[in-house]
């Protein structure tokens, strides 16, 4: 069936890095756009970073601009999101979703993974 598998979340100290990795099944992926997505308990989902299908355009937040770099292998129908510099408010699940467009609005997309966590902490 159609799913989206995030994985590499963990518990990083501030500045560190991760990379997320997005997995498909049941789709190509190439058919896609595909988001991040980041949600703190007590605060609302909040989109980070989109990509095209073929990875030619990208959207990213404000506040990870800089830090934050996604991008895609359709060949092995994955998505990563490379995160750099952690700082303690990146503390959140983080989800993967694919849609019909390139944005940033949780609304258009159709399909969620189930989430992983990244915690930032000394």
């Amino acid at each position: 069936q159609l799913q989206l598998v995030e994985s590499g979340g963990g518990l990083v100290q501030p500045a560190g890095s991760l990379r997320l990795s997005c997995a498909a099944s049941g789709f190509t992926l190439h058919d896609y756009y595909i988001a991040w997505f980041r949600q703190a308990p007590g605060k609302e989902r909040e989109g980070v970073a989109c990509i095209s299908r073929r990875g030619g355009a990208t959207k990213y937040a404000d506040a990870v601009k800089a830090r934050f770099t996604i991008s895609r292998d359709n060949a092995k129908n994955t998505v990563y999101l490379q995160i750099n510099s952690l700082k303690p408010e990146d503390t959140a699940v983080y989800y993967c979703a694919a849609g019909p467009l390139l944005t940033l609005a949780s609304a258009r997309y159709d399909y969620w993974g189930q989430g992983t966590q990244v915690t930032v902490s000394s």
